[in-house]
């Protein structure tokens, strides 16, 4: 029987056979020995490994990543926990003028093997300072890379080889993705960085997404198929480095695009998708691409905004079909009425 887990006990999992395999690896960050464990990612690692493995930290982010490369230039691995991106955002000088830089600035004598493992996504009225999805800011800077994980498999096998890897990595999760349930191995495995999954195979229109929004692509794909379009979903993972030559394939046989984004519209990972077609796939186009991404202005509280902010599967199917001549109007499209758009499912529970 194949086995299955949810996202966090991937993360869990992944996390835990790191440590035993390599004792360099440690964990640090602001709750993780807490009983939950930040959503149960790190739920007793300290049991295991003891407190000077399992390391809690004072809210003082720029501070403690600052320790944190320096352990990683002695020898260290350290896997940074933020409970949210937006908390990492006081630890940006550090990551961007000095853990990215290290290893050019010193010919490649230096390394630092820093996993920063960061929370997106809404949830109970998160609101502007704790949901913001900022992965595109970055994706930008050159020496990090930067991770997405959509499926449990990808959330091991992509830590796994996050921790493994010589240089910083940027480990972005999504909130609603914690108690989604896929198989994955038992065993220590490592997927690539910079290879893009195709989720869903289809020849009518490609649809290029990260994290969340794969999975509301999936259900779009469904809608579409229903209407007699074959939509191919690419899940890509990591966004950088960025696997162009997946996406370029697809976009080149189907001749259609549009890109799936959970973050902001204007100068975001679906414009980097939008500007990858256009300057090498142009000739291939049979219509405008699209992007399907947040609207400029900051993350609602309420849920009734919530329900207008969120781009879903409807509307990935709805663009999808006018790119055919369809009125989706005409179709009567449909998606079930939700009471709150910012909880995904019921299994899905407070308080963070």
């Amino acid at each position: 029987m194949p086995r299955e887990l949810k996202f966090f006990q991937a993360i869990h999992e992944a996390t835990r056979q790191c440590m035993e395999q390599d004792p360099a690896v440690y964990l640090v960050g602001l709750g993780v020995p807490d009983p939950k464990g930040i959503f149960g990612s790190t739920l007793d690692l300290h049991k295991i490994f003891g407190p000077e493995r399992v390391i809690d930290m004072p809210a003082s982010e720029n501070a403690m990543t600052g320790v944190v490369i320096g352990s990683a230039l002695a020898g260290m691995k350290p896997i940074l926990t933020h409970q949210r991106l937006d908390f990492a955002l006081l630890s940006m000088e550090q990551l961007v003028n000095q853990a990215s830089n290290w290893h050019y600035m010193f010919g490649g004598q230096k390394s630092i093997p820093l996993v920063v493992r960061m929370i997106v996504g809404r949830g109970w009225g998160q609101g502007p300072q704790h949901s913001q999805s900022l992965h595109a800011c970055f994706s930008h800077i050159p020496g990090l890379k930067v991770v997405m994980p959509s499926t449990p498999h990808d959330a091991k096998g992509l830590l796994v080889a996050a921790v493994e890897d010589p240089n910083p990595v940027i480990y972005i999760e999504h909130r609603w993705l914690y108690n989604i349930s896929g198989e994955t191995p038992e065993e220590i495995f490592r997927e690539e960085l910079g290879k893009a999954r195709v989720a869903r195979n289809g020849t009518d229109v490609t649809i290029v997404a990260n994290s969340y929004m794969t999975l509301e692509s999936l259900r779009a794909a469904e809608i579409l198929r229903n209407e007699g379009i074959s939509a191919e979903v690419i899940d890509v993972r990591t966004l950088k480095p960025l696997d162009q030559d997946t996406i370029l394939q697809s976009v080149n046989r189907t001749g259609r695009l549009i890109a799936a984004d959970i973050g902001w519209l204007t100068n975001g990972f679906s414009s980097e998708i939008i500007a990858l077609a256009a300057e090498q796939s142009f000739e291939s186009l049979k219509a405008a691409p699209a992007r399907m991404a947040l609207p400029d202005c900051p993350t609602p509280t309420s849920p009734a905004l919530a329900k207008h902010y969120y781009p879903r599967a409807i509307h990935i199917a709805s663009r999808a079909l006018e790119m055919f001549g369809i009125i989706p109007g005409e179709r009567h499209l449909a998606e079930p009425e939700l009471v709150h758009y910012d909880v995904p499912d019921p299994s899905f529970t407070g308080p963070f």
